[in-house]
């Protein structure tokens, strides 16, 4: 089995509803998003696949997201934008771009250097 990951970023807004605490409040981030793939085989260059076709997957959906209030977007309005539901908003949406054969392991997404929510089926 192979696993390759890329790395990207976007900043955004967002407040936590039903909840106490500082981040009930309109607060922003400089977010940190890392995917992962799996897969059992290599293509004829022996790659899983190519790490800009990868970071361009990940670069369509996090447009989506970046310099947003993260609660105005369709997704959120049902889902609270915590770490954990854009790590599986964005997992969610790489699932439906990836080539087949590549398998979507993880989204790693960092808040701040300290913390990070992931989501994996």
């Amino acid at each position: 089995m192979y696993r390759i990951g890329v790395k990207q970023s976007f900043s955004s807004a967002h407040f936590i509803k039903d909840y106490k605490g500082k981040c009930e409040n309109l607060h922003g981030h400089n977010y940190k998003v890392e995917a992962f793939v799996i897969g059992d085989s290599l293509d004829k260059a022996g790659m899983l696949i190519d790490f800009s076709e990868l970071k361009k997957c990940i670069k369509i959906i996090i447009e989506k997201l970046d310099h947003t209030l993260l609660n105005d977007l369709e997704y959120f309005n049902k889902n609270n934008p915590s770490s954990e539901n854009i790590a599986k908003f964005i997992y969610d949406e790489m699932r439906k771009i990836l080539k087949d054969g590549i398998t979507l392991e993880r989204i790693r997404i960092w808040e701040t250097e300290e913390q990070y929510a992931e989501y994996f089926e």
